[in-house]
């Protein structure tokens, strides 16, 4: 297979004719890790879906780990695809256990049923909950964890099926400050492992741009502003047009901030 793992070409989406996305090409290769930018309404989730098959585009094409959207049984590719988002999280029973829904993250379904998981899976399970700082958790109900604890544990699930392509949407999005540093701490040391999926993670803020991420995009209104070499896009210029007030951007170390430049 090409390194390619998300190939997009002229991709659009339209809903009740409303353009979510528009003419958007972008390449992300297997070794690399984006965050996707932009304000609300940008477009950011609307492309997590189409990167992870949950989303066909209405116009353009869009090839996913080599196969291409419209011509490929995503049912078969969506497991090979890791999704951590809220849309998910809506989606979880209530009396859903931790430890199974890290397991049933192996079939990309949301609910366990009657499966059958070998022993080898409900360990690869609690190894990743123990990566995450959540093995306490595995019997605790879904429905009563903190939000930090459900961000983590919804990586561990997306990360279950060892898949070759991860997206995080909105991780750290509604956590304290604690909480946030501790869930990007988490990310940059996955981003930073030779042996991790590629990742590509979307945010409204710079400062939640996790360590060793390597190529940045910036969206909105549906379009792709400036999409590469994180240094080369997140810049005060790219930024201000993007949010569409001036900004001063800032770097420190591998972490960015931004404020108002009025």
């Amino acid at each position: 297979m090409s390194d390619e793992v998300v190939r997009l070409r002229g991709v659009g989406v339209r809903r009740g004719g409303s353009a979510l996305l528009r003419d958007v090409d972008w390449t992300v290769h297997d070794d690399e890790r984006w965050v996707i930018i932009g304000p609300n309404g940008a477009g950011k989730t609307t492309l997590l879906q189409v990167a992870g098959c949950q989303l066909f585009p209405t116009e353009g094409s869009a090839e996913i780990l080599g196969d291409r959207l419209g011509e490929t049984d995503v049912f078969e590719l969506r497991p090979r695809i890791g999704l951590a988002s809220a849309a998910v999280a809506d989606l979880v029973p209530p009396a859903e256990k931790v430890i199974d829904l890290v397991l049933t993250g192996s079939y990309a379904i949301v609910g366990r049923w009657k499966e059958d998981y070998e022993s080898s899976d409900v360990t690869r399970a609690v190894e990743l909950l123990d990566a995450l700082g959540c093995a306490h958790l595995i019997r605790r109900r879904f429905a009563t964890l903190s939000e930090g604890e459900r961000k983590r544990v919804q990586i561990a699930r997306a990360m279950m099926p060892d898949p070759e392509l991860l997206l995080l949407d909105e991780p750290a999005a509604g956590l304290d400050l604690g909480g946030r540093e501790d869930l990007l701490r988490r990310i940059a040391m996955l981003a930073r492992d030779p042996l991790a999926p590629t990742m590509v993670m979307v945010t409204h803020h710079v400062e939640e741009v996790p360590e060793d991420f390597t190529h940045a995009m910036l969206l909105r209104r549906g379009a792709v502003l400036a999409a590469g070499p994180i240094l080369d896009v997140l810049t005060e210029q790219t930024l201000s047009k993007c949010f569409g007030l001036p900004l001063a951007i800032e770097r420190h170390g591998a972490r960015w901030t931004a404020r108002s430049a009025r």
